[in-house]
């Protein structure tokens, strides 16, 4: 396994794409462990049309959503073959904190981190930044199933 993914390689491995896609790059990967997800934040997402105009702040729901993709790319890339047909969906947030706003310009860094891991159900936590300080924070939940 490599310590970093493009968006080629995050296409590959998650289902999401425009406008819920919200993983530009991947590093610091230790396979089945951890991993840190890049965001970078612009102007032109469609969401900051109406949260808020003439102050925009990325949604703190959008946010986990980040955090999830990081943690379910993170589980699917090191499985590689193995999860060929299956989903990885969200069960659970849990601890979810907001701290900081994410305004357009930010990259957001996104660190996941597993907790536990039962046969086909991963808890990890998250930990979002701007420019070292922390944004937001939650556990979540995701499990490993067939598509539907």
């Amino acid at each position: 396994m490599t310590d970093t993914i493009d968006i080629t390689r995050i296409l590959e491995v998650l289902p999401h794409r425009y406008p819920i896609l919200l993983v530009d790059r991947m590093k610091d990967i230790v396979p089945n462990e951890s991993a840190t997800g890049i965001k970078n934040v612009t102007i032109n997402e469609p969401f900051f049309q109406g949260h808020f105009p003439g102050a925009p702040v990325m949604p703190g729901v959008l946010i986990v959503e980040a955090m999830a993709q990081v943690a379910g790319a993170l589980v699917v890339h090191s499985a590689g073959d193995a999860l060929k047909g299956k989903l990885v969906y969200f069960l659970a947030i849990d601890e979810a904190r907001f701290r900081k706003p994410v305004v357009p310009g930010d990259q957001l860094m996104i660190h996941v981190k597993k907790e536990q891991n039962r046969r086909n159900v991963w808890k990890f936590r998250c930990e979002a930044k701007v420019d070292g300080a922390v944004s937001a924070e939650a556990v979540v939940t995701a499990m490993i199933m067939d598509r539907a």
